[in-house]
């Protein structure tokens, strides 16, 4: 099993080169080592011979791309170098590697984006934090539409390599290369769209270091948590797999819970119940056979349920009601101190009243699920926690505000931990744009913490194989077919 990559902000990034440095690496080197790699990507992109243009900016990435334009001119490419800005005004690094160029340094006005077979982008990297203007704005719009290859070095030029947003106007890449780890805008969208394929380049940072200098952030996948997913043994039972119990809507309102509970079920846990008002129990017993039936008039309910010590894990909010009573529940289950997930109707009771889950969730573990819209309604009181440009930082200050692991859906959705561990998930799919789809995440994550996966494993995992689910059915997919998909996605990761 590989390890979890790590993935580093560029503020971490930063420390780790200088790190490099301080243990023995020159930094020239480094940059000779990152554009050496630039130019063996081009090589999978044009056969020998062909036109590439090297844009380089004024900074670290411009030294990237002088090296990568050296080197390949060397092998036999035919190469052109534009330079945004002069080339008595480089520093350091880029100034040592840019005297090895042999070639003319046309202005970037003046590039010939149309004759290339290859536009190499090393304008800006990691360190971007302003929109792009003047010079700079034209060159990317040019580069942009000349309908040529693009390959970006350590990041498309105006995307924000924290955060991932577009600072006025962006490289649209079709591929691009970065260098000992991938950093946030590469997962997170639009950043995602605007890089293409990517590869991360070894230039001799150990993992050590980059451990040393981030180690909090990570992309979700199984790596990071299959170690830990749960594997029945010869003499497992039904009850040392946990008891999920899933809270029911009314008779109008049911199929949510049922989705939920079909995920737990099928995820692993060994018994699953479904909590449901007095009214509804007619309903709810048509549909079910494996899962059994609770009547459950509310929070009393609720409550008396709960003396059972064998319920560990519990589903709050799908089609619950948007109401107190939802949050008298979620305060039972709290006091109760199982396993929680909440989402939908129980987040959205709390709109505005965020202040009642302030540490509320630190004594049992609990995930959150919400989407951008519960999310900024639970916390639109909460400028602290809804200001910050990082979707990651959100969700962290979100995550210990509340106590809770954070699970902040998307095409990038993010799982925080309160301990500062995040992961971002980048297997989804749009097919999971359907209804009942969150419902049955729930159910998943539910399903594992039933089988004591602590809660942050659990919420990458349940994110990761719902979206594993997703893509394997594809077009048509509704929501009763992601549960049947689970078991098959299991037996190719316990494989």
């Amino acid at each position: 099993m590989t390890a979890p990559e790590l993935i580093l902000t560029p503020t971490e990034m930063k420390k780790a080169d200088l790190e490099a440095v301080a243990s023995g690496i020159p930094g020239v080197e480094l940059m000779r080592r990152a554009g050496r790699a630039v130019a063996d990507s081009a090589e999978k992109i044009v056969s020998r011979g062909g036109t590439i243009l090297v844009v380089a900016g004024p900074g670290q990435n411009g030294g990237d791309g002088f090296v990568a334009a050296t080197v390949l001119a060397e092998r036999g490419y035919r190469v052109s170098l534009s330079l945004l800005g002069e080339p008595d005004r480089l520093t350091g690094d880029s100034a040592l590697v840019a005297r090895d160029w042999k070639g003319q340094v046309q202005r970037v006005e003046d590039a010939a984006f149309h004759e290339a077979d290859l536009v190499i982008d090393a304008l800006f990297g990691t360190g971007l934090s302003r929109d792009l203007d003047g010079a700079a704005r034209h060159a990317v719009d040019r580069m942009n539409g000349s309908g040529r290859p693009i390959l970006a070095v350590d990041l498309p030029s105006g995307i924000d390599g924290e955060t991932g947003t577009v600072r006025g106007i962006a490289v649209k890449a079709g591929r691009t290369i970065t260098f000992a780890a991938r950093k946030p805008c590469h997962l997170l969208m639009p950043g995602r769209a605007f890089s293409g394929s990517i590869e991360v380049a070894d230039i001799g940072i150990g993992r050590e270091i980059l451990s040393a200098m981030g180690g909090r952030l990570f992309g979700n996948d199984p790596a990071l948590w299959l170690p830990t997913l749960p594997k029945p043994g010869l003499s497992s039972h039904k009850y040392e797999r946990g008891h999920t119990l899933v809270a029911s809507g009314g008779a109008t309102r049911t199929g949510a819970a049922r989705l939920a509970a079909r995920a737990a079920l099928r995820i692993g846990s060994g018994l699953v119940t479904v909590a449901s008002p007095p009214e509804a129990i007619g309903v709810t017993a048509a549909h079910l056979t494996a899962i059994m039936l609770k009547g459950c008039d509310g929070p009393e309910g609720l409550h008396a349920i709960l003396q059972d010590p064998r319920l560990n894990a519990l589903v709050l909010g799908p089609a619950l009601g948007v109401h107190a009573n939802t949050r008298a529940m979620v305060a039972v289950a709290v006091h109760a101190r199982r396993s929680l997930v909440l989402d939908a109707d129980a987040l959205t009771s709390f709109e505005g009243l965020a202040s009642e889950l302030h540490g509320a969730f630190r004594h049992a573990p609990t995930v959150l699920t919400p989407h951008d819209g519960e999310f900024n309604r639970m916390f639109k009181d909460h400028p602290d926690i809804l200001d910050p440009e990082s979707k990651i930082e959100r969700a962290r200050r979100a995550a210990t505000y509340t106590g809770a692991v954070v699970l902040l859906k998307g095409a990038d959705t993010v799982v925080a931990s309160p301990d500062g561990r995040a992961a971002i998930n980048e297997n989804g799919t749009p097919y999971l744009a359907t209804a009942g789809s969150g419902d049955t995440l729930c159910g998943l994550i539910a399903g594992l913490m039933a089988q004591n996966l602590p809660a942050f494993e659990a919420a990458c995992a349940g994110a990761w194989i719902h979206a594993e689910a997703g893509a394997r059915f594809g077009p048509g997919l509704i929501s009763e077919d992601l549960a049947e998909l689970v078991p098959g996605v299991l037996r190719d990761l316990l494989r």
